[in-house]
Parts: structure tokens; sequence; C-alpha cells
């Protein structure tokens, strides 16, 4: 039986985030995914929020999605464009590009961390004790981990065999999606029918069409046959196109479930496994590439004894909120792309609202994720919260702060009189940053907030502790978040 501290079920963009941030600290990671590559059947989701770039960004590889895909404002709310381009953040833009390049992206970063893969495999099975999981693979194969981590999408074998609930609402509507040749070149269109949005497009290549498309009876299944889509597409444009050569046909719904708890003692969930919902708004791929930022820094630090496993608490504490109010948001975008005139009117109400700034920033960085608020309990607005990326002023030059996180470690960053604050007990396991800054400090929504004097960052870039003078509450954050000294 082979060993590893963790093994990650599912290769997909939740599972190789988890292993790169596994792999950054010294932690051994392995993946077991069902696919012999990293080939993707359809275009699946279509871009990176803000947010997701930024905590790329905080690792130092957020270049290599920015060159592959297109800077565009992708934040919207049933179909009502959001614009953050004044958000103050280096990214306030998402990034449109497909599932498949994005998961090659990560796929080869995790490569380069020497990640092992157990490929064309699945998890079948588990049981764990005391001190770790006995993992059964398809091939008959075994491993043994210390914790075992569920990214195996909404369908999660790892959550069900770990006996967690996962409570919801069951669907409203289906749609087909569809990759295919079409004759009588049917021009690109979006039509809204009683049920929500259909829509016809040509792929980037110019030759084939993406279809999604309502059922007009709700069914479920991710088998669709072909005379499910020329039925869907004769019902709402009056033709099939002569429909052929279908190179990737879906079903997806707007099921809704979360799971009740994200942890089973040694056994995690994160991404699809832990929350499905429709895709509307694009949040899916980056609520789970979040999840696996917040996880695997805690999960490190476990593996390697500097912290209690009651640490592990905080993951479902601080996610469980974050991904319940992307369900009720989409729940919420569905109900307001009906077609009847009620629900355009509430659309156009609603479209109308979006049009003011205030409502504009709070739902723009909802969606985007910039507005994330972890609760640390009472103190200064920036706790909580995702650190800025400022520009500071170091003795080795100027510095941003996500250069300072690119190794996925906690960071002291000291804007007072150096020397002032003492972590000696932690100097191991902090980066301590003495720097200047003396432009405005600014979040999403909030707007301007008064300037610290010392912030402790967490290595997935939120701020665990504010100083205005003194370091009290420091030792308390030191312990809480990295360890006793």
């Amino acid at each position: 039986m082979t060993n590893h501290a963790v093994v990650i079920a599912g290769g997909g963009p939740t599972g190789l985030m988890l292993a790169a941030e596994l792999a950054l600290a010294k932690v051994d990671v392995a993946i077991v995914e069902r696919r012999a590559t990293q080939e993707l059947a359809g275009s699946r989701a279509g871009g990176l929020h803000s947010r997701t770039l930024e905590v790329l960004d905080q690792r130092g590889v957020v270049e290599r999605f920015l060159s592959q895909g297109k800077i565009m404002q992708v934040a919207g709310f049933a179909m009502i464009r959001l614009d953050i381009s004044d958000f103050p953040t280096r990214h306030n833009y998402g990034l449109g590009l497909w599932q498949q390049r994005i998961e090659e992206i990560l796929a080869d970063w995790v490569r380069e961390l020497a990640v092992p893969t157990y490929r064309s495999r699945d998890v079948t099975g588990f049981t764990q004790d005391d001190t770790g999981v006995d993992v059964e693979l398809s091939d008959g194969g075994a491993l043994r981990a210390r914790y075992l981590v569920g990214c195996d999408g909404g369908r999660s074998l790892v959550r069900k065999l770990a006996g967690l609930d996962f409570p919801g609402w069951d669907p409203s509507v289906s749609y087909l999606i569809a990759e295919a040749q079409m004759t009588g070149e049917p021009e690109a269109s979006v039509r809204r029918g009683d049920k929500g949005i259909n829509a016809l497009g040509r792929i980037d290549d110019g030759k084939r069409v993406r279809a999604v498309l309502i059922e007009q009876q709700v069914k479920q299944g991710d088998e669709p046959t072909l005379d499910d889509l020329r039925e869907a597409l004769i019902a709402v444009y009056g033709s099939d196109f002569d429909v052929r050569d279908v190179t990737w046909l879906s079903r997806f719904t707007d099921t809704t479930r979360q799971a009740a708890a994200y942890r089973n003692q040694r056994v995690l969930l994160a991404g699809d496994a832990a929350h499905i919902h429709a895709p509307t708004g694009g949040q899916g791929l980056n609520v789970g590439v979040q999840d696996a930022v917040n996880l695997g820094w805690k999960l490190a630090q476990v593996v390697r004894g500097t912290s209690p496993e009651t640490l592990l608490d905080s993951y479902h504490a601080e996610r469980h909120p974050v991904a319940a109010r992307v369900l009720r948001n989409t729940m919420a975008q569905t109900a307001l792309m009906r077609g009847d005139e009620r629900t355009l009117a509430a659309n156009e109400s609603m479209a109308e609202l979006l049009k003011l700034d205030e409502p504009r920033k709070r739902y723009g960085a909802m969606i985007s994720g910039l507005d994330i608020h972890y609760d640390l309990g009472a103190g200064h607005p920036l706790l909580g919260r995702r650190m800025p990326d400022l520009e500071l002023v170091t003795d080795g030059g100027v510095r941003r702060v996500f250069a300072l996180l690119h190794a996925a470690r906690p960071v002291l960053l000291n804007l007072g009189e150096p020397g002032a604050l003492d972590i000696a007990p932690w100097a191991e396991r902090v980066r301590w940053v003495n720097a200047r800054y003396d432009g405005e400090w600014e979040l999403p929504v909030l707007g301007g907030v008064a300037a610290p004097e010392a912030v402790l960052i967490r290595p997935d870039g939120h701020v665990a502790w504010v100083g205005a003078g003194t370091d009290d509450g420091l030792c308390d954050a030191l312990t809480t978040w990295f360890g006793a000294p």
C-alpha cells in the first residue's frame, strides 16, 4: 500500500488547486483522477472571476491564465451585466477562458510541483481510523493517507460514503448543452422562454454551434439522446437544423444542494462535492478554487503538526456561508430569467436598480468574490477580508503584497516602527516584512478604510489581525492560525 499525507479524489480545478497549495507547503499529496488525460468533453465553465485571478496572482501564476484568455467584464446577475472596472483591485475584470484550458494550465503547474496523479482510476471506497484513511481504487489498488479530500463533483462518492448529508432543492428546470454541426446556418441568438434563456452561438472554430436549450419537461440524468436535442431545438427554434456530428451533449439542472458539513473526521469535501447550484453567474468553478485555497494551508499545518486538528473546523465555518450565499443568489437569478410577463417586469426593475452605483458595487463584489468576509470578530474593517495588493516600499525595493504570498506562507506586514512587534516564537512559520505605504487604503464596496500600522496576512490572502500601534491580540491570532509558540 502506497502512503501519502493527503489523497485528493478528483483532478478537476478544485482538486488541482488544492494539490498545488499542499505541494507549496511541502506536504506529500497525490491525486486520483478517473480520466486518462486532462481532456474534457465539451467546454464546461467559461471563465475566472476577479477574486480567483487574485488568488492565482498570490501564487505567482496568474499570467499563465491571462496570456491564454480574454480580459473582459464577466460579472452579471440574471444576465444583467455588472461593470467592476472601477473596483479597487489590480484585476478589476474577469477572464474569458474555457475550463479545458484552465485545467491544462493548473495541471502543468501541479506537474512542476511534482504531485503524483493516479490516472484512469476512481476512488471506490475508504475506511478511516484514528490515524488515517485506507482508500480503495477501481483498479484493485489501495492508498493510505492521513486525510482524504473529496473533490469528485456533485455526485461525490466520497461525500456519500462519509455519510455527509446533502440537503437542498430539487430541479425546477433542466437544460441541454450541446456542441455539434448544424445546417441552415442558425444565427447566434438568445431567446427567452417561459422557464429561462435559450441560446445558440458559433464555437471558436466557426464550424460548429454551441446550444443551450431548456427542456419542456424537467429531466434528470446526464445521458440525453440526440432525439432529446432535436426535440428541444424544434420546441425553441422551430427547426432541428439537421443537427449532426454531436461532439458533446449533456444535461444540467438548477438542482441546488449543499453538504451539511464539509468534514467527517479525516475526510473533507471541496468544490462541487460540497455544493451544487445552477451555473448562472459562472460562480461554481471559482468557488471551488477558493475552497481549495482556504483549506490547503490549514490542512498542511495540521499534517505537519504545527496546528491542532481543530483548525480544520474553521474551513467549514468560513466556506459554508460563502457557498450558501451562492446557492441563494443562483436560485434568485434562475427565477429572474423566466420569460413570463411578471418575471420580465421584475427583471427590468432589477436591471434599473443595478444601474445605481451602490447596488452595482454590492452585487458585482458578491458575484466576483471580492466582498468575502470571514467572521473573525469585531475590529478593523480589514479583519477577515482580502488584503489589498498594495505596492509597498521595503528595504529590498518596491514589492507588491501578492508577491509576498507566492510561497503560500503567512506574512506579518509591519508598517509602523521597525522592531515594534515581537514574533520570535513564530519566526520559522511567519514571514516578517517591514514596509511603508503612503497611499489610501480602499476595499471593494466599503471604500476607504483607516490605514493600519500592521497586518497579519494568512496564506489565503485574508487578514487575521490588524495592529493599531500595539501588539494587542497578536499572540492570540498567531496561536489561533499558525500554532502555539
